[in-house]
């Protein structure tokens, strides 16, 4: 079988069988190809039908040789462990040689994350006696409220939007759906939003449905929405790194601090493995943390 054919396939699998996106499917064949492209240079009749754990291991190491980071890295080995994965289940392979291959450990820096204080400081710098400002503040309360992604939040239908059930419908990542509750400070602000700003715009057909426009009746792009929460966080005098998605980091953050199942969490932001998942358990371990040091008597420091 020849080499074009196999990626193909491969290419049909991740679609149809995985359900993966555009980009994902196109990553995955990218870094296949450089594994395929470093064979033919590097080993002479070797290809990806014969190729040998070892070769993999040699792969992996040019790519650090190269001074890529370890979560590129990471993402290219998937990348031909998923191939051999697919190989192995299309029974054009019998021999898995990237089954023992294991990931390279990195170091995964905590989010950014803002208090409850900082995020109603934010919101209180928002002049609401404006549609702008009505907007903004839907935009907050909805990206706080429900834990979106910023691609999430743009392209967030008013259909999506169910007001009688009190839930927002997504479709994140892999083409997956997931409803999330929508508070009772969201729904207030999305009804006031869309009460005296949106239904008064009239965009053009593609855009009728989208539920966050400007002022020329056309979606938002991501970095209008990172300057409105940059400028709000300035006029808030918070002086952390923040952008979007630092709302879908706080949302998550405090539903654990306050008890939330880390699966219902998961389950909430769209996570695909409860891996990622994690990490906001370990912040809330610092919180702790940085709790107990702060206000035990033992800790207190003496003069």
């Amino acid at each position: 079988m020849e080499e074009r054919d196999i990626l193909e396939q491969f290419k049909s699998h991740l679609l149809i069988e995985k359900n993966l996106s555009f980009n994902s499917i196109e990553s995955y064949l990218n870094d296949v190809e450089k594994f395929s492209r470093f064979l033919s240079d590097y080993f002479q009749q070797t290809n990806l039908l014969n190729a040998e754990k070892h070769h993999i291991h040699e792969f992996i190491k040019a790519l650090f040789e190269m001074n890529l980071e370890a979560t590129s890295v990471n993402r290219i080995i998937s990348g031909i462990k998923a191939l051999y994965n697919f190989l192995n289940y299309a029974d054009i392979l019998k021999h898995h040689p990237a089954e023992d291959i294991e990931t390279v450990r990195t170091i995964r820096k905590l989010p950014v994350v803002l208090s409850v204080y900082e995020i109603e400081e934010m919101i209180k710098k928002i002049d609401r006696s404006t549609a702008e400002g009505e907007r903004n503040y839907a935009i907050i309360e909805i990206l706080y409220g429900c834990g979106l992604r910023v691609s999430e939040l743009v392209n967030l239908r008013i259909i999506d939007v169910n007001l009688k059930e009190d839930f927002v419908r997504i479709i994140g990542k892999g083409n997956k759906e997931r409803l999330i509750p929508l508070g009772q400070l969201a729904k207030n602000a999305v009804i006031n939003y869309y009460e005296n700003y949106r239904k008064h715009l009239s965009p053009p057909s593609k855009y009728q449905d989208i539920l966050f426009l400007n002022k020329f009746a056309h979606p938002l792009s991501r970095i209008m929405v990172f300057y409105i929460i940059k400028d709000l966080a300035k006029k808030a005098g918070i002086t952390k790194n923040i952008s979007p998605h630092t709302f879908r980091h706080s949302f998550a953050t405090h539903l654990i601090e306050g008890g939330a199942n880390i699966r219902v969490v998961q389950e909430l932001l769209g996570h695909a493995s409860i891996i990622t998942t994690e990490i906001y358990t370990h912040l809330d371990r610092e919180f702790l943390r940085e709790n107990i040091l702060s206000y035990h008597p033992r800790n207190k420091t003496t003069k």
